[in-house]
């Protein structure tokens, strides 16, 4: 029901967007959010948008460096990543859950498969 893309290889300081489609129903209603997973960690909050696509929210991480919004008319939420680092290399997943922002994954239910990101030094 999501679908995650855009992922690809960059060099540092480079940037990507990656999309989230949502399809066979509609998160117009929803919290939607970015997560990553690089290997051998767990999956991380990275950024939060509701529904109205207001108040951002954005791990420290990634703050003043990547840009979420979402068009709920295309069903489509995005994330705008500039000025990538080699640290910020992980699997993208996206999420979405019926309110309220939460950094914990297991409290999103609805889960795309993920978008590699690979960020070269």
């Amino acid at each position: 029901q999501l679908q995650a893309s855009g992922g690809g290889l960059v060099q540092a300081g480079g940037a990507l967007r990656l999309s989230c489609a949502a399809s066979g129903r509609s998160f117009s209603g929803y919290v939607m959010g970015w997560f990553r997973q690089a290997p051998g960690k767990e999956r991380e909050f990275v950024a939060a948008i509701d529904w109205r696509g207001d108040s951002p929210f954005y791990a420290d991480s990634v703050k003043g460096r990547f840009t979420i919004s979402r068009d709920n008319a295309k069903n489509t939420m995005y994330l705008q990543m500039t000025s990538l680092k080699p640290e910020d290399t992980a699997v993208y997943y996206c999420g979405a859950r019926p309110s309220g922002y939460y950094m914990d994954p297991q409290r999103y239910g609805y889960w795309g498969q993920g978008t590699q990101v690979t960020v070269s030094s």
